[in-house]
């Protein structure tokens, strides 16, 4: 069967544990779960012989063996036993649960995964396989999934312009599914011959990331073993501690990221009073210019100090870290003073799960200590004025990004020439000096010149529903917007 098939084949079942209360994200764990346990004992197999940390009464046949309330209670305890082990094993398993009340439809999924030769598959299948599923999960709205889905068409387009090299380090500060990973992994197989020693590197060694969600941290390590990035009995790249707490230490060449949209960092605590109450939170940390509780901007100061001297970052951050006053101010002057802050792509709306979000990425290269300022010019691409995505009927695909990635000019960024000019002002590809920017109100960069049809020409207005996208899109951006004042004033 080809990919697509076995996607919807592996799908059609969770359509069936709906009525029963399963959520689509509730599924796709029940599937990590059963596909780790039914690879490790095709790896146990010849011609693989490997030793496999799975004690054998939670092995594979285990399951095979069981019917009814018995298979169902013994799953419970393989579930809370692979939950205590290490390394990756006890990654993917840590607070699982059964979600699958039904103890013959649990069988049924059990049988249909036992039915495919998994390992003998190749890497591109088995995670084009989850990948898929990964995307369906991200569909279902309600769930919340997609906050951990960037689409994927953005993350190619990121990775092409960061043109990652191979025996250089990759983190993810907050790696959601994987994203990031797997498409960096796929840019060095597919632009370097490597050697064997290249190979191992990139399964072993050039990724690092932070999940602190179990749940996706789980759906995370699975779409990477797919991938072959990493060993089933080896120890996880995905750490589940906050990234922001502290510096790790840690220094990497290359981070590439889209940390969540939530502006506010808060944690929840019990009061005198032993009522559990949300308090604003704001990391101290000696490396970072300011404190502040916006999440977002300790995302971009803890990404500045998680690179090497010679690393180079691609970041999506929404509008208001581009123009909030106070600490975004002070972030922004000593991001274009210690870094050279090169691009920012200006993304359309409706790229995100999370309605509301106007976004873009920042492009920055980190540079040694310095009495002059790194950041000499800045250039936008503005693929948000006049242009209309949605998630579903009108999804951004990558031929939408080709013109950036052009412009863009990874390894040759002293030949750019702007497609902007007095005589073509719709041209969307633009610079900016750091004089200019820093003359400007705040030191914003939230910066536009396209001219908006939309205000313009009536006659030609998007499609009803497009436009009914924006205007929501819209008033959700001002409800942000009004937030960031708001707290402005209390801070």
């Amino acid at each position: 069967m080809n990919t697509t098939t076995i996607v919807n084949k592996v799908w059609s079942y969770c359509n069936v544990l709906r009525d029963d209360g399963v959520s689509y994200g509730d599924y796709l764990e029940q599937i990590t779960y059963l596909l780790f346990l039914k690879m490790a004992d095709e790896y146990s197999k010849p011609p693989y012989n490997r030793i496999i940390d799975i004690p054998e009464e939670y092995n594979w046949d285990s399951l095979k063996a069981k019917r009814g309330a018995e298979l169902e209670v013994h799953y419970i305890s393989l579930l809370r036993t692979l939950g205590t082990q290490k390394g990756m094993l006890g990654q993917i398993f840590v607070k699982s649960q059964n979600k699958i009340q039904d103890p013959s439809k649990l069988f049924q999924i059990i049988d249909m995964i036992d039915n495919e030769q998994w390992v003998m598959m190749g890497s591109d299948v088995k995670g084009d396989i989850y990948e898929g599923l990964l995307e369906k999960n991200a569909e279902d709205t309600k769930s919340g999934a997609g906050q951990y889905f960037t689409p994927r068409a953005l993350i190619r387009a990121m990775v092409e312009c960061l043109a990652p090299e191979p025996m250089k380090t990759i983190a993810d500060s907050s790696c959601g599914t994987g994203g990031f990973f797997l498409a960096s992994y796929d840019y060095l197989l597919g632009n370097y011959k490597l050697d064997k020693d290249q190979k191992d590197f990139l399964k072993h060694k050039t990724f690092t990331g932070n999940e602190i969600v179990a749940n996706t941290r789980r759906l995370c390590l699975m779409n990477m073993f797919l991938h072959n990035i990493g060993e089933m009995t080896g120890e996880s790249m995905i750490s589940p501690n906050d990234s922001l707490l502290s510096d790790s230490g840690e220094r990497v060449d290359y981070v590439l990221t889209n940390p969540p949209f939530g502006k506010k960092s808060s944690m929840t605590i019990t009061n005198e009073e032993g009522e559990q109450v949300t308090e604003d939170k704001n990391y101290i940390r000696q490396d970072f210019w300011a404190t502040t509780s916006n999440k977002q901007l300790n995302f971009v100061q803890h990404i500045r100090t998680l690179l090497k001297t010679t690393g180079k970052a691609a970041v999506v951050v929404p509008d208001n870290v581009l123009f909030e006053g106070g600490a975004g101010e002070t972030v922004r002057k000593k991001l274009m003073q210690n870094t050279d802050v090169h691009t920012i792509l200006r993304l359309p709306t409706g790229l995100f799960y999370a309605q509301g979000v106007k976004a873009n990425v920042i492009f920055f290269d980190n540079k040694p200590a310095s009495k002059e300022h790194w950041t000499k010019e800045v250039w936008y691409y503005d693929l948000r004025t006049n242009k209309h995505f949605t998630l579903k009927t009108s999804p951004l695909k990558l031929d939408d990004l080709k013109d950036f990635i052009k412009c863009y000019s990874s390894g040759n960024k002293h030949k750019r020439k702007e497609t902007w000019s007095e005589e073509h002002p719709d041209g969307r590809w633009r610079k900016y000096t750091y004089d200019e920017i820093l003359a400007r109100d705040k030191t914003s960069l939230d910066i536009f010149w396209v001219k908006d049809d939309s205000l313009a020409d009536l006659d030609n207005l998007p499609a009803p529903d497009v436009l009914a996208d924006e205007i929501i899109e819209n008033l959700r951006a001002g409800l942000e917007a009004f937030s960031v004042v708001r707290n402005g004033l209390t801070d």
